[in-house]
């Protein structure tokens, strides 16, 4: 366990560590993907797995990058986090075991009612022009 976790602190930036595998979370407003507005989809920072679509992100006011629904929800799970005397639900990347964010009731309407609130720092995002050449072609049809 502990070679897992040290080439993981080699691979990502001290937030991204702190972020994915000790449930921390970035400042709002002082992050990466907060207000990105380029076309693209954002992947898991550990595993590289399709999480979110820009198509689905929108801004909540909240600091931190907001979507309505995952990409592929097979790749996410949802746990009860009762940390900071509040009882929330914690979304987590299925493959790459990382803390992402939480998920709360408070979305738009229309679009099911849900915002995952996402830490960028769990995040990599890949343009719609870049999609191709990282292995993520297949997305591309999402956006035409």
């Amino acid at each position: 366990m502990g070679n897992e976790k040290d080439s993981l602190r080699a691979k990502l930036s001290p937030m991204s560590y702190h972020v994915t595998q000790e449930n921390g979370t970035e400042p709002p407003f002082r992050n990466e993907y907060w207000d990105e507005e380029r076309d693209g989809i954002y992947v898991d920072v550990i595993s590289g797995k399709p999480l979110f679509s820009s198509l689905d992100k929108y801004d909540a006011g909240c600091g931190w990058p907001s979507f309505t629904k995952p990409i592929e929800l097979e790749e996410i799970e949802e746990l009860e986090d009762r940390s900071h005397l509040m009882v929330r639900t914690e979304v987590r990347s299925k493959k790459g075991e990382a803390h992402l964010g939480h998920v709360f009731n408070d979305g738009p309407k229309e679009a099911g009612g849900l915002r995952y609130c996402i830490n960028s720092a769990a995040l990599k995002f890949v343009s719609i022009e870049e999609l191709e050449k990282e292995g993520y072609g297949q997305y591309k049809k999402l956006f035409s």
